[in-house]
């Protein structure tokens, strides 16, 4: 994919890039390679391949959710930058939180939003599982986003807890979604949230199919949620 095919494409789906848009998106793919000598940050460092299966990938939930009418999103285990960057970069209206367990990607997340000249991106190092706990984070995001994180009902342990009631968490998952969707059902519930709709799709260039999970935050999360680092893990809620 070029880059005259990646801002066709999103136009196609109704997010229009700027020139200065498609200046940002050239330089995150520029730091991207670079810093990737330094530390792992992906293993896909072809630029078409980033414009497809990182950049592109990342925005794909702008097309089932108004972002629009979004004010504040925290990424969780944002890591390299996906996909709180790409959307960050399409909407700089939004207030971006990433929160990341490796301290040293706050550093590299620091230098994007700085080289790319975004306001109100906050990178946070810590545990979803701590941060989740703290009056700061807690229920305090319109929109919680995770990209392959985690299977669905830890992911939801780990994201559900940040979002404000009527908030959302929309998942970014691979294909075949459905078993996931069965095994988190009691996992969601319990934290509050409620499936709104599963959107599935095929990534371009035949780069396999996707899945957008929508959930919307119902109640408020109860407070032994999320429980301490490493619980989740080791006994998912089923």
């Amino acid at each position: 994919m070029t880059k005259e095919q990646f801002a066709e494409a999103l136009a196609a789906q109704g997010i229009s890039l700027t020139e200065r848009q498609k200046e940002q998106f050239d330089h995150f793919f520029r730091l991207l390679v670079e810093w990737n000598e330094k530390m792992n940050l992906t293993g896909i460092t072809e630029e078409g391949q980033v414009y497809v299966k990182h950049f592109y990938d990342s925005i794909t939930p702008a097309f089932y959710f108004p972002f629009d009418q979004v004010k504040s999103v925290v990424d969780i285990g944002g890591g390299a930058g996906f996909p709180s960057i790409p959307l960050k970069i399409c909407f700089p209206h939004v207030k971006m939180t990433i929160i990341d367990s490796l301290n040293k990607r706050m550093g590299f997340l620091q230098h994007v939003a700085s080289e790319l000249g975004l306001e109100d991106v906050h990178p946070v190092h810590g545990r979803a599982e701590d941060r989740g706990q703290e009056a700061n984070y807690r229920e305090k995001f319109d929109l919680v986003v995770a990209r392959a994180v985690a299977r669905l009902n830890l992911l939801s342990e780990f994201c559900l807890p940040f979002a404000q009631p009527k908030g959302h968490f929309i998942a970014l998952k691979g294909a075949d979604i459905t078993p996931e969707l069965n095994e988190a059902k009691k996992a969601i519930k319990t934290l509050g949230g409620k499936t709104r709709k599963v959107e599935t799709f095929q990534l371009l260039e035949e780069a396999g199919e996707r899945n957008i999970v929508i959930i919307e935050k119902v109640e408020a999360t109860p407070k032994s949620y999320p429980r301490k680092a490493g619980v989740p893990a080791k006994k998912p809620l089923v």
